[in-house]
């Protein structure tokens, strides 16, 4: 690290579980976004200002005016402009250091088998069941490590997914058949604010699993009731007969 980034990560470094090593790890890393709305722009946003390194953006979708309620990555100027430009310069602004690639693409099974060569992990912000089936079997295939998050209405959840670990249950074993409706906030509505916290969650559990610190959060899934004011914690439970992590 240089002086200057030793000045902008100091409040990292005074934490005795991250430290010099603990950061480099970060700028070290590579991290694949999916999902550049709701969540992804707090994910986005935060991992940048950690100093992450490399940030892979992943969107096909455009900035719309309804848009602008809760994606913060997102200027109003950037109405019409590709999710993927819009953050990635958002992102620079805050961190010129950090790499950021961008692709205006779906995350197709073959396009990310074709893309995650030397990624660290994978922040799934999606709201595409597909998508997350797909990041889940190219994960589980190329282990990688992946955090999913949801938000809808007023309820939220995250959990983390780590197939390095035999044991570690994955996405299928939690929703083995799981629709777009179930994911669809264009037609359930969601709480702004809702979306930060749980993006900002993902955010942590990223930098967790970049720079261990505290309790590992692999095969645990954690839900918040926004109107309750609630978290409550889960522990997930590895399939037997889970069609993408232990196929017969």
């Amino acid at each position: 690290m240089n002086d200057d980034q030793l000045l902008r990560y100091s409040r990292h470094l005074l934490l005795s579980d991250i430290d010099v090593d603990g950061q480099q790890a970060l700028l070290d890393a590579h991290v694949m976004i999916i999902g550049l709305g709701g969540l992804g722009s707090p994910v986005a946003l935060y991992l940048a200002a950690a100093g992450v390194g490399k940030l892979s953006l992943v969107d096909d979708d455009h900035v719309e005016i309804s848009n602008l309620q809760r994606q913060i990555a997102h200027q109003q100027a950037a109405v019409g402009r590709s999710k993927v430009e819009s953050a990635a310069t958002s992102c620079q602004q805050l961190n010129a250091d950090v790499v950021v690639e961008v692709y205006p693409f779906r995350a197709t099974n073959e396009w990310l088998n074709h893309h995650l060569s030397g990624v660290s992990l994978v922040v799934d912000c999606s709201d595409n069941a597909a998508v997350r089936y797909a990041i889940n079997a190219r994960c589980v295939a190329h282990a990688i490590p992946w955090v999913s998050g949801a938000a809808i209405g007023f309820s939220g959840q995250v959990a983390v997914f780590d197939p390095r670990d035999s044991l570690s249950p994955c996405y299928g074993c939690l929703y083995p058949n799981l629709n777009d409706q179930q994911l669809s906030c264009a037609e359930a509505g969601v709480l702004s604010p809702l979306v930060g916290v749980i993006g900002s969650m993902q955010a942590l559990e990223a930098l967790r699993l970049i720079s261990p610190f505290g309790s590992p959060q692999a095969g645990w899934l954690a839900t918040y009731d926004a109107k309750a004011g609630q978290w409550q914690r889960w522990q997930l439970s590895k399939r037997s007969n889970c069609p993408h992590c232990n196929p017969v």
